[in-house]
């Protein structure tokens, strides 16, 4: 693996290793289908994390008191998509077989594909959380069947759909809402969850994957595509807070694009979402 610098100050000494939560670079982008540029959203996650504290006010923990690791990039450059898809899913299984809580910085959203197949192989009642403004609900697109807008697909045909539940959902095809709304667990244009749909994630293991694109683009601008119409960061976390005692065993937070977030805007609303994330869910 490619091992760029790490996000935080106290990892420096820790290079290669596995904590309670295990950060771990997935560069993918193969299959953008308007602005290019999540394979330097790990990086920009990275340079973004320097300038916040390791603390939380809000949750009023710190990350130095948590046994945290970082496993650099996986190296990807070359591989074609089905090969990089199984090495992103062997590298995340063998942090899962470790014991660690694996939290993917991407890449496209293709990469949550991976991960869902190496969380369902080792947590078969698993329930996969997604925010995003898309569905990714298509069979395939652009001619290409596994993509950054037909994993959620896959994985519900693989694991089900009613493992699924979709939150900030606001753009797709016609046939997309219909199957989002007819099969999912839970299927929202906004960020609500239903008490009932809380409870059904409050019993499984949930691999918790984050588009940030969710989020409106005055408040993440650097992103394939962007789609007007989002929850504001302050909406986003404040539903994430709400969700702290859940029994999360993946994460990822995925189409951060650098080259259009000249401002970093983008890459720092990442790069706390991580902070407050590995707070929440880290063991």
């Amino acid at each position: 693996m490619n091992r760029p610098p790490s996000p935080y100050p106290f990892l420096a000494s820790k290079p290669d290793h596995i904590g309670c939560i295990t950060l771990l670079g997935a560069p993918l982008d193969a299959t953008g289908s308007f602005r290019p540029g999540a394979a330097e959203g790990p990086v920009g996650i990275r340079w973004a994390s320097e300038n916040l504290e390791t603390y939380s006010p809000v949750l009023d923990r710190d990350l130095e008191d948590y046994d945290i690791g970082d496993g650099g990039d996986i190296e990807l450059a070359g591989l074609s998509i089905p090969d990089a898809l199984a090495h992103i899913e062997s590298t995340t299984g063998k942090l899962l077989d470790a014991g660690t809580i694996p939290f993917i910085l991407g890449g496209e959203h293709t990469i949550a594909l991976s991960i869902a197949r190496a969380v369902f192989a080792r947590h078969p009642d698993a329930m996969i959380l997604h925010f995003d403004a898309h569905a990714d609900l298509r069979e395939s697109y652009a001619g290409e069947t596994y993509c950054h807008a037909s994993w959620a697909y896959h994985a519900g045909r693989a694991f089900g759909f009613d493992r699924i539940v979709q939150l900030g959902i606001r753009s797709g095809l016609r046939n997309e809402f219909r199957l989002g709304r007819a099969r999912c667990a839970h299927f929202s244009m906004g960020l609500d969850l239903p008490d009932t749909v809380r409870a059904q994630l409050a019993a499984h293991p949930v691999y918790l994957t984050l588009d940030i694109d969710v989020l409106d683009p005055a408040f993440a601008p650097g992103t394939g595509t962007p789609e007007s119409g989002g929850p504001t960061y302050y909406e986003l976390i404040a539903r994430l807070y709400s969700l702290a005692d859940l029994h999360v065993v993946a994460l990822d937070i995925n189409e951060v694009a650098p080259p259009h977030d000249p401002s970093g805007i983008t890459c720092a609303a990442a790069a706390k979402l991580a902070r407050e994330m590995m707070l929440m869910f880290g063991r």
